[in-house]
């Protein structure tokens, strides 16, 4: 019988499960619930081939939170979690991608082994949407993280075009910092129309 809500569903489990296939269907099925009626698959079948994943349930943002929440209560082998980031964000739906987020946001540098920032751009080995990459990357400043140094944004900006565009959408979460990578604002390749105006803006701030 189907759990009548995310918290029923959650309860059902003692702990994360052990095997990488049941770990996976677990965060599946739990994206399913407070998803509202209005959401018909017709609508996320075009928002996940929009967005270029590989599904879009339309997860509310609650009910995301409380899935991190509950793996990060519930399973005291952080370094478990860790290791499981990847194949998260590997499957590619949008709600993989909002959890991923969350977990590093609200995992220390220690428990992931390394900088979150550092974990986090690793992932992205091909382009990544903009609002992705802001809403991590805001997650992470509202869990107390603060912005890498210019050194690691510079550093980060020369190994792809890929994380050059990146690192312009991560000034703009502090334009206060764009006076100090100028050469990257005007030297990095011609994005999307959405990065365009976030490097557009940026450049005005600094001319």
């Amino acid at each position: 019988m189907k759990a009548t809500s995310l918290d029923d569903y959650l309860d059902g489990f003692d702990s994360f499960p052990n095997r990488r296939s049941k770990r996976l269907s677990m965060l599946r099925e739990a994206y399913t619930y407070g998803v509202p009626g209005m959401m018909t698959k017709s609508m996320t079948d075009r928002l996940a081939q929009s967005g270029h994943y590989s599904f879009h349930i339309g997860t509310p943002d609650p009910e995301m939170r409380r899935i991190a929440s509950w793996m990060l209560t519930n399973e005291k082998d952080r370094l478990k979690i860790a290791k499981f980031i990847p194949k998260i964000w590997k499957r590619g739906g949008r709600e993989d991608l909002k959890l991923v987020g969350l977990l590093l946001a609200n995992m220390s540098d220690d428990e992931l082994g390394e900088s979150g920032w550092t974990v986090f751009l690793q992932l992205i080995q091909d382009r990544v949407s903009v609002e992705v990459f802001l809403e991590t990357a805001e997650e992470f400043l509202r869990g107390g993280r603060e912005l890498p140094s210019d050194t690691w944004i510079r550093d980060a900006a020369a190994q792809s075009e890929v994380w050059a565009q990146l690192m312009v959408l991560m000034l703009s979460l502090d334009e206060s910092r764009a006076k100090s990578h100028t050469t990257l604002l005007y030297g990095t390749p011609q994005g999307g129309e959405l990065f365009e105006r976030i490097r557009n803006r940026l450049i005005e701030r600094v001319s």
